[in-house]
This record gives structure tokens, sequence and C-alpha cells, in this order.
């Protein structure tokens, strides 16, 4: 790895215009404050990305404590977003001016590509601080994304506490909550006054996760309440923890799905969740941005399967050629086959299309409609199952709700559809013949059918299959559009050879 320092680490100092080297003054903004003394941070409303060429050409001038001073105004998740912004170089220097503790605070924000790309550039004993020094539940997620043999050897690197406390965080299976809960959190005994426990609170929150919330445990270590911080602040100090319970709280269980840590800190509206093992006890707590990290990794997965493709687990711009070919040719290849269904389809059917020509005009107004109306209702399956408005119980309801949907969507379409016929046909735009009313009432039909079919398909194939225990979200639009354009044919030449017979047919 490149030996890059730390700042007042042993190591010749660089000079610049300024006679300032990266390590100099690096524990110091330039009045001589401490780190983050002097220096509001938050106190600028800039993006980072704007600042970034300013750094860059402080750095390239080897005007460090001016590119040092630029990094201690921001807010640890913009000084990540200036970093991703500079060259890999400038990235790692300008990552070495920060203090440690800060510089493990902006580590975290920092996509899992450039967290690998700088632990590179790092030496052993720094990349064993960054990692010490960051909340267990953001190095667990880096680690998870580093390949096997990287990932064990900087966690043999670590400090026994804390290598520790990864492990266990690492024998829970991966998408579970063990995966997301840190063990910083304060717990108070319940025959504490108000006052001791306010003076524990003093003394070990600093290190905590969140003070929001306080937890109960008995000597055993169950849980047995959570208390907010402003019930202690309004309390008598001779009072005991006890006469502030209520017994009442909401707990996840380690080996719980990642996904229902979602949902119960959506439904509870909660900044941090306890995580209880089998017995009860206390393990650690899961906060609010944990969750929503999780909440967005789950929504954009099920935007990329309604898509029609896999998931691809990784930023856009980060997912190889290669990988990004697999993740979408074996869809397309599934719903290229599935198209050439229609095509067969069309073949059963093609005495009737070469005796009435005119039919294969709406050919692509049938089809599109009722695929159309099929991924609107897929959609708002997929999501309302994700979100728990419906369960798989409801099938029946959204069965007859999708069936009333489809009639009037598909009445109002085929309104649409036969007005559209009749208009041509009137104006001399299109020239339908003398049978020009049963072609209209033909069209307006396999509207009203084919949109019924495809919004009971769209809505019906999520719940089917939750049932057998695939993802919802794999019914993707493209794929109920592709399933209802096949049936969709079908309906519409039945219609037709069934009202046309004896006149077009």
């Amino acid at each position: 790895m490149t030996d890059l320092k730390w700042p007042n680490e042993a190591g010749p100092p660089e000079t610049g215009p300024e006679g300032d080297g990266p390590d100099a003054g690096a524990a110091r903004t330039p009045d001589g404050a401490e780190p983050g003394e002097g220096v509001p941070r938050g106190g600028r409303n800039v993006l980072g990305g704007l600042i970034a060429p300013d750094v860059g050409e402080l750095l390239e001038a080897r005007r460090y404590n001016q590119a040092r001073q630029e990094l201690m105004g921001l807010e640890p998740a913009d000084i990540a977003d200036v970093l991703s912004a500079l060259g890999d170089e400038q990235e790692a220097l300008a990552f070495r001016l920060l203090p440690h503790d800060l510089a493990a605070d902006v580590f975290a924000y920092l996509d899992p590509q450039s967290q690998e790309a700088l632990l590179s550039k790092l030496t052993n004993e720094q990349a064993a601080r960054i990692l010490n020094e960051m909340d267990p539940d953001d190095r667990t997620a880096l680690l998870e994304e580093l390949p096997g043999p990287v990932a064990r050897r900087l966690i043999a690197m670590m400090d026994p506490k804390e290598r520790a406390i990864t492990q266990a965080i690492f024998n829970y299976p991966p998408d579970t909550v063990g995966r997301l809960m840190s063990p910083d959190y304060v717990r108070v005994k319940p025959d504490w006054t108000v006052s001791h426990a306010i003076e524990h609170i003093r003394r070990v929150g600093k290190d905590a996760e969140t003070v929001n919330v306080i937890y109960v445990t008995d000597e055993r270590g169950i849980l047995i309440d959570d208390l907010r911080i402003r019930q202690f602040l309004f309390a008598e100090p001779d009072q005991t923890v006890r006469s502030l319970m209520d017994g009442n709280f909401v707990a996840l269980r380690a080996t719980d799905e990642q996904a229902e840590a979602v949902r119960v800190l959506r439904k509870y509206d909660r900044s941090a969740l306890p995580v209880l093992d089998s017995r009860g006890v206390l393990l650690g707590i899961v906060t609010a941005d944990d969750v929503a990290d999780v909440a967005e990794e789950e929504a954009t997965e099920d935007i990329q399967k309604l898509g029609g493709m896999e998931a691809l687990g990784a930023p856009y711009l980060a997912v190889p050629f290669r990988t990004m070919i697999q993740k979408r040719a074996g869809w397309l290849a599934v719903l290229f086959i599935g198209e050439m269904m229609t095509a067969t389809a069309m073949g059963f059917f093609q005495h009737e299309i070469a005796a009435a020509v005119v039919l294969a005009l709406f050919v692509p107004l049938i089809i599109s409609s009722g695929g159309n109306s099929g991924s609107q209702a897929a959609s708002l399956m997929i999501r309302a199952l994700a979100l728990g408005e419906v369960t798989l119980r409801d099938w029946w309801r959204i069965f007859g709700r999708e069936i009333r949907n489809g009639l009037a969507l598909g009445g109002v379409l085929g309104g649409i559809g036969v007005l559209r016929v009749l208009l041509w046909d009137s104006f001399g735009w299109t020239d339908y013949g003398p049978h020009v009313l049963l072609i209209a009432l033909t069209v307006g039909l396999s509207l009203v059918g084919v949109v019924t079919w495809g919004t009971l398909s769209g809505s019906m194939l999520p719940f089917l299959l939750k049932r057998l225990g695939f993802d919802p979200a794999t019914s993707s639009a493209p794929f109920v559009a592709t399933l209802v354009d096949v049936t969709g044919l079908v309906i519409y030449f039945t219609i037709a050879a069934a009202l046309l017979r004896g006149t077009l047919l």
C-alpha cells in the first residue's frame, strides 16, 4: 500500500508555496484552534461538488492549510462528496488532512468503491485506526462489500474489542436485523434514581449511537422498557427509573429480516429500535438512518425489477460491463421469447386478418392498452405488498376490486376507441367500409375485455409469486405486458370472429 502519513505522525513534511506540508498543523485549524473549533461545522450551505474544484486547486498548489480549512467547514457527508469528486491521489491526500475522528465519520459516507480504493492507499495501521473508530454497523456494511481475503485481513488488524463486536455481528445471516444493529447504546437499571441515570448518560452517552432513547434492563440484561430522554429531563432527581416506566415498548429480533425493521420503524415512528435475542436480552439497537438505507436499497431493487431486469446490487457506474449484460440479457431473452408467442397468435388468426385486413390496424392499440393496464395494476400491487397495505389474505378483495376497475377503465378506453373509428370514417380520413359500426363495436368490446384481463393479470400475478415464495417485484411491467400481449390478441380476434362472421369474415 502507499505509505500515507496521518497528521502528527512521523514523516518528512512536504513544503509548498506557503511552507505548510500535509502534516503541518493537521491537528489545528489555521488560527490555532483545535479541530472543529473556530470553524462552524455545517455553517455553509454548499454542495460538496462545488467545493471540490477549489480544494483540488489548493492541493495542486500545496496549500494544505487552506484546503484543510475548506474541508473542516463542511459536514462529513459534504466532505465525502468533495473527496469523491477529486482524483484518486488528491482524494487520499485530502483525506489524510482530516483529524482521526472526523476522518472516520467521513469514511462512512463514501460509497463502497471509494472506501475500498482509499483503504488500498493507507497503511495497515491507518486502515485499522479508521475501522476501529467507525460505528459498528457502518463498519460491517463496509466489510460486507470487500473481497473475503481483504475483509479478513482488516478484521485481524482491529482492536480485540472491536474485532469481537464485528465477528458477533457477522454471525447473523445477511439481510437480517442482526447485521444492522449497533452495540453502542445507553441502558440503565430500574432501581436507579433519575439523577444517577442522568449522570450515567453523561458518562457513557458520548459513545452511544443515540441518546434519544434510554433502555431499561434487569440484572440479566433482559429489556423491560425504553424511555425517552425527555422523561429523565423533566423528572424529579430522586424519582426512580421504575416510576417512569409503563412497560410498553417495540422491539425487533436479531433474526428478523431487515424489511421488518423498515416496516416497524415506519409504523411506530421511532428514531431507534432495540434488538433482542430469543430470550429477550438486549443485544443492540437499529437506528433510523440505517433503516433508511435498507429502505432505499429495497426500493431501488424493486424499481430495477419492475423495469424487467435483475437488481444490480451496486451503483450504476460501479457495475462492470459484463455484469450489466448478465443482469439485463436474461430477462430480455425471456421477454423476447414471450413476444414470439404474439407472432404465433397472429399466425393462428391469419385467415381472419387476410379476410379483414382492417383488423390488423388496431392490433397495436389493443395489445398496448392491455399491457399498460396490466403494468399499472402490477406496480400498484407490488408497492402495496411491500408497504404491508395488503396481504395474501386480501387477494379475493383485490380480485373483485380489480374486475370493477378493469371494466370501468376498459369502458373508458373502449368508448374512446369506438369514437376514434367513427370519427375517422365520418371525416373520410380512413374508409372502414359499410360495416364501420361492427368494426367500432369490435374495437370497443375488445378494449373492455383486454383491459379487464390485463388489470386482473397485473394485480393477481404478484400475489401468486409471493405465495410461491418469490419476490413479487419479478412480475415486472414488461413481463405483464408480454403476457397480456399474447392473450390480448386471442381476445381481440375471438371477439372479431364472433361479431364479423357473415360480414367481413
